[in-house]
């Protein structure tokens, strides 16, 4: 019999919403795990930061893991989360293999806080965080947080084997010049350019940037307004300029004769629609009181926007 799957964007920390998701789906709660009798979700990765209810939807997630009624592909969150609590080797410039600036204090707050009395389950979390499958290639279908560049997808399994990172490799992997550190930006990140003449923009949440997050899909793209793919938009004297020969070289193709792509990441709004006939983003800015967005893949080869479905977050999550 067919398995069918049902793909979940972006929760963090909407433990309640999630719930209400998978029941709303026909999950029911037996023996302490969600679970179907035909379907199996799979999460596409941000469990956690920001949220009100962080160690619920990581309980939620991880029980239905462990029990083979789920899987998951890891985010920039955990990642970041299990960097910022990982101590640098001796004699580094500094303590944590990620930095604890004001801003990354500030994203892995609510977690750190909502863990703090939990310090034995928490240690657990980090170790399983650190070994969650970077990228899934199913049989129809592929799911990965930001980014699929087969290339790259290509040279991580011939240097490392499989699809999973592992604690020895923590240190490498944040280190600018290697190719861990690359392969992770874009798996974990996606795709981006920098902005011209050195220039640099100022974001809705504050933070000044001089890249852009742009699209992996546009075949032929010429101006910079066909490539970005972000909330913030682009100055305005810049968005339609010409995209040189070398920044086109730098965007990458993931091509509509490829399998159905499931990602996250991307804090899009509105009602959930593919972008492309072959590639969903699910993350619907859940935490922002936007939508927890599924879509429930059977076999099609092209994805129908009959297929998504969502829970609305509502301040009662809070």
């Amino acid at each position: 019999m067919h398995q069918g799957y049902d793909l979940i964007g972006d929760i963090h920390g909407c433990g309640n919403t999630l719930i209400s998701l998978l029941e709303q789906m026909g999950y029911s709660k037996r023996n302490g795990v969600y679970q179907h009798s035909k379907r199996k979700v799979v999460f596409v990765g941000d469990i956690v930061d920001r949220g009100p209810n962080i160690r619920l939807a990581c309980h939620v997630v991880r029980d239905m893991v462990d029990a083979g009624h789920a899987e998951i592909v890891m985010g920039n969150h955990e990642y970041n989360v299990v960097t910022y609590c990982s101590e640098a080797p001796a004699g580094s410039r500094q303590r944590y293999l990620r930095p604890h600036t004001e801003r990354n204090n500030f994203i892995v707050e609510q977690t750190l806080e909502q863990y703090a009395n939990y310090p034995g389950e928490f240690r657990e979390l980090l170790e399983w965080f650190t070994e969650l499958p970077l990228f899934l290639d199913f049989d129809h279908f592929r799911v990965i947080h930001a980014c699929w560049d087969q290339a790259m997808i290509d040279e991580f399994i011939a240097r490392y084997g499989g699809n999973q990172l592992h604690k020895g490799l923590l240190p490498e992997s944040v280190d600018t010049s290697s190719f861990l550190y690359r392969f992770l930006d874009r798996t974990l990140r996606g795709t981006s350019l920098k902005l011209p003449d050195g220039r640099s923009m100022t974001a809705k949440d504050g933070m000044v940037r001089q890249f852009f997050r742009t699209k992996f899909w546009q075949h032929q793209p010429q101006r910079y307004s066909d490539v970005i793919f972000q909330p913030d938009p682009l100055p305005e004297d810049i968005q339609h300029a010409l995209l040189s020969p070398e920044e086109k070289q730098q965007l990458l193709y993931y091509g509509e004769d490829q399998k159905p792509l499931f990602i996250g990441h991307y804090w899009m709004s509105g009602i959930p629609e593919p972008i492309v006939p072959n590639i969903a983003c699910l993350d619907y800015s859940a935490v922002k009181y936007g939508r927890l967005v599924a879509y429930r893949m059977d076999t099609e080869h092209r994805l129908q926007p009959g297929k998504f479905t969502w829970v609305r977050v509502e301040k009662s999550e809070r």
